[in-house]
Formats: C-alpha cells, structure tokens, sequence
C-alpha cells in the first residue's frame, strides 16, 4: 500500500483499485491529478500482481482481493475524511463484491469499465481448460491473451506496457475460475450493493468488457443515486485514452459534489 497526501487543505481521500495484469504504477497520471485536486491518494497491488509477495499471476480465492483492499479503505478512514474509492475493470469487480459483503461507509463509489461481464474471451486454452484443470493444476499458468493495444489507443501507454516487466504474462486457471465466479456473483447478489453514490464510467468502444452487461448491472441496481457516463468511441481504459482529461473532469464534478455535501454536515453540526 502505499499513501500520498496532498499539499493542499485535503479535501477527501481516494482509493484507487487497478485492473487484472496491471499494477498501481500504471495510474501515477491519476494519482497527480487527484493530488493536484486537494485529495489524498491510496494505491496498491493487489496479490499476484505487480510488487505483492504473492504468487504472480495466482490467487486462491478472490477473497484475497477483497481482504487487501478492505486494508486500504480501513488506513482511508483514519484521515477523518470523505472516501472516495475508484475500480477499474477488475478492481471495479473487486470492489463490487467488497460491499456486498461488507458494510463500509464511502461518500462515493467510482467504477470504471467494471468488469461484471467479458466481451474478450481469453485465449482458447485457458478459457477452455479452466474448469477442470481448476480442479486438477489450479496453479498452472497460461497467457490470458490480452495486449496492450486493446486496451487504450494512447499509443504512449501501449508503448509502455509493452515493456513493462510488471504487467502480468500469465494467469492461472484458479484465477481465471475465481474470475468468472465473482462476476456472477456481482449479479447474484445485487440485493447486496449498499445504497451509495455511485458512478459508472464506460468506454463506448470497450474490447475488453461487456458494456451491456455493465448497464444491466446499473439497470438492475436499485440505488438512490445513480449515474452512467459512456464515453463514446473510448477504449477500455479510459483514463490512459487521449481523452482522459475529460474524463477526470467529469468524475471530479462527481466526487467534488459529495465531498462539499461532507463538509456542509460538519459546519452545521
């Protein structure tokens, strides 16, 4: 884990879940741009990927993510400030199932092309294979076929992760298993989903998730505030696209909205 605090009077601080084969150092641009904003940021990686100890690209159970990210949101509050947390693809799935299965008090939910539903089918053999080798060699690893160039048009962050010993090669089978379940279950137990302002951001041209899979989700989500923002023509990380200034823009208005509504209740008190 790792905590950066603005030099500015904070406003509030924002926890930051990255995606599958990524890690935390990919959103140093994000991290800026909030740190410029007034808010304190929280980055890390999740187990099997980037620095974690863990086994790279192998998790038992997608628990582990749900306990390491629940560490973050708990060092979060001992700022004593608005939580905002944002889960990019996989780690707005992470997030997802976090709080339907734990209560956790956040002024604002962020979910950036959550992965509730693939529309990239990994590669045949680990897509075929999974359920039974999950069975047999859980731990056996294979490319999940994702390149870097499906993921975002910005040809500098391509470059990039095509050269990033950081980004994961390959996956286990329990991992891809562990996937697929939790997506399911993200549906399953929709019931579950506190009623908490939430913000869905979707690439319009997403290669990467199921963009009507993730507005059935927000469709089924009985929450009281709400809102879907597709960027239309945007890959799948929206925030690495040549737009991402934009981007950031809109969810600031969203997060500055509820981070005033914060401090409006402490001066009334």
């Amino acid at each position: 884990m790792w905590i950066y605090q603005t030099d500015y009077t904070p406003k509030g601080v924002i926890v930051v879940i990255h995606g599958a084969v990524e890690h935390h150092g990919r959103y140093h641009w994000l991290k800026e741009h909030w740190l410029e904003e007034g808010y304190h940021v929280i980055l890390g990686d999740l187990p099997g990927q980037g620095l974690s100890n863990r086994k790279r690209g192998h998790i038992d159970s997608f628990e582990e993510y749900l306990k390491e990210v629940h560490s973050w949101l708990s060092e979060a509050q001992s700022f004593l400030l608005p939580i905002f947390a944002i889960g990019h693809s996989m780690g707005g799935l992470v997030l997802v199932r976090l709080l339907q299965k734990h209560t956790i008090p956040l002024d604002g939910v962020i979910l950036s092309s959550p992965a509730l539903g693939l529309r990239f089918k990994p590669a045949p053999p680990l897509n075929v294979l999974a359920k039974g080798m999950n069975v047999l060699m859980p731990r056996l690893q294979m490319s999940p076929g994702l390149t870097p160039n499906i993921a975002t048009r910005n040809k500098h962050i391509v470059d990039s992760d095509s050269n990033d010993s950081l980004m994961l090669q390959k996956v286990s089978v329990r991992w891809y298993s562990e996937l697929v379940k939790a997506m399911e279950l993200a549906f399953k137990e929709m019931s579950e989903f506190p009623d908490v302002p939430l913000l869905i951001m979707q690439g319009g041209n997403d290669k990467i998730v199921d963009k009507q899979l993730v507005k059935q989700w927000f469709n089924e989500y009985d929450g009281t505030e709400k809102m879907y923002k597709e960027w239309p023509g945007l890959y799948h990380e929206i925030f690495n696209e040549p737009e991402r200034e934009q981007v950031f823009r809109f969810c600031t208005r969203f997060v500055q909205m509820h981070a005033q509504g914060f401090h409006m209740s402490v001066d009334q008190r």
